[in-house]
């Protein structure tokens, strides 16, 4: 009973590990791996984007103001603009 379960489990780990050898191959080596590091790239780039104040630069993300419409906006300048002081 024991090698029966012994092979079986070898069986899965082998199954794993051959998936595992195909997807890294087919993300490193076709167009479709290339456009997905690209999509995942430019997501980082508009993330980092997105919580760069052009008056106060970077902020982190959880300082930022989220308004009614859904957008963010620097906590620096929601405070200027509630006691209207921006420029």
């Amino acid at each position: 009973m024991l090698p029966i379960i012994i092979e079986s489990a070898l069986f899965a780990v082998l199954v794993t590990a051959v998936g595992a050898l195909f997807f890294a191959a087919l993300l490193r080596f076709t167009p479709l791996g290339v456009r997905w590091r690209q999509v995942r790239n430019r997501r980082l780039l508009e993330r980092e984007a997105a919580h760069n104040c052009p008056r106060h630069g970077l902020q982190r993300e959880g300082a930022l103001v989220r308004l009614r419409d859904g957008q963010t906006m620097c906590p620096t300048c929601y405070q200027e603009i509630l006691d209207g002081k921006l420029d």
